[in-house]
């Protein structure tokens, strides 16, 4: 399943990889793709992986805790 995904207040490229490099180990993530200019990811995921996006949410948190997901 994808889903696109709008990252508030993430501003530099570094900061987008880390984050894609840390989403694409989770399990269920089939792919990731984050990009900062556009302030947004587009995630490819098995929609078994259920507790998912909270995951996501709380990884993010812990690298930057002014980040803000929009549609999960």
């Amino acid at each position: 399943m994808k889903k696109v995904i709008k990252v508030n207040n993430i501003d530099c490229a570094v900061c987008a990889k880390n984050l894609e490099n840390a989403v694409a180990k989770m399990y269920g993530v089939k792919s990731v793709s984050v990009n900062f200019m556009a302030g947004k990811m587009i995630l490819d995921y098995d929609d078994a992986a259920t507790d998912l996006f909270d995951r996501i949410k709380k990884t993010a948190k812990s690298m930057e805790p002014d980040w803000e997901f929009v549609g999960i």
